[in-house]
């Protein structure tokens, strides 16, 4: 039975006059987009463009909120609590939520960034207050988290929808998670590499890890990071694939 894989891309991560990605172009091949909601990127002026762009083309508005961390890119861990979480994302998605109905759109869907994320994806106690979130942003306000993480559990536990996200760039530990940017191994840098991994994902339900172990994966959605330099070149190449 053929099914559908969600394409989405990270978006609006510049800053001011400092620009990131190729969004607008990224626009024409993907079926939803992230937004930087402005605390590790993004600005109002970015997220108020970008929505409407996302609204003509047809393509799924999701916020992508983050630690508080503008320096650090959000890629630094915090210690925070899950009232933190729960704050943090009502805060920023709201922000994006505001914009977006300005213009006449709405939130499909939430998607944590950086360290944000992959806390949460080993915490359930995050994970649940970023579902709750989630949750009282609206009914049908899905959540997109690490496949096979506490994202399931905690979604599954309050009712929310979940679209389990696996990732094209990254490689994977045993226990499922992604490999750390701070480890030399962490990016897949062949984009023939990374679309065999990403085929193998959505054909076979697996991802093979660092140690060469087999990691079960559901492949609802697949991310494809729009601030790389080559994103535009790689989705071109992996959506016919698909």
């Amino acid at each position: 039975m053929k099914r559908k894989i969600d394409l989405n891309s990270d978006m609006g991560e510049g800053f001011g006059v400092w620009e990131m990605g190729n969004d607008f172009a990224l626009l024409d091949y993907i079926d939803s987009t992230n937004i930087a909601c402005g605390w590790h990127a993004g600005d109002p002026e970015r997220m108020k463009n970008l929505v409407g762009a996302a609204i003509q083309k047809n393509v799924m508005i999701g916020a992508h909120p983050s630690l508080p961390d503008l320096s650090g890119f959000g890629r630094r861990e915090m210690a925070i609590t899950p009232n933190d979480a729960y704050n943090f994302v009502i805060y920023q998605a709201g922000a994006l939520q505001a914009f977006i109905n300005a213009q006449g759109g709405v939130l499909h869907h939430v998607k944590p960034h950086g360290a944000f994320y992959n806390q949460a994806a080993k915490d359930l106690n995050l994970a649940r207050a970023i579902a709750q979130a989630v949750k009282d942003l609206g009914k049908d306000v899905i959540l997109y988290g690490l496949a096979s993480s506490c994202f399931v559990e905690a979604t599954q536990e309050l009712g929310v929808p979940l679209w389990q996200e696996v990732f094209a760039d990254r490689r994977y530990t045993s226990e499922g998670y992604l490999v750390p940017r701070t480890q030399t191994n962490a990016l897949i840098q062949s984009e023939d590499e990374a679309a065999d991994q990403v085929l193998r994902m959505a054909r076979d339900g697996e991802v093979l890890s660092i140690d060469g172990s087999i990691v079960k994966v559901q492949a609802d959605t697949l991310c494809i990071h729009g601030d790389s330099p080559s994103a535009l070149d790689f989705v071109r190449k992996i959506k016919p694939l698909l």
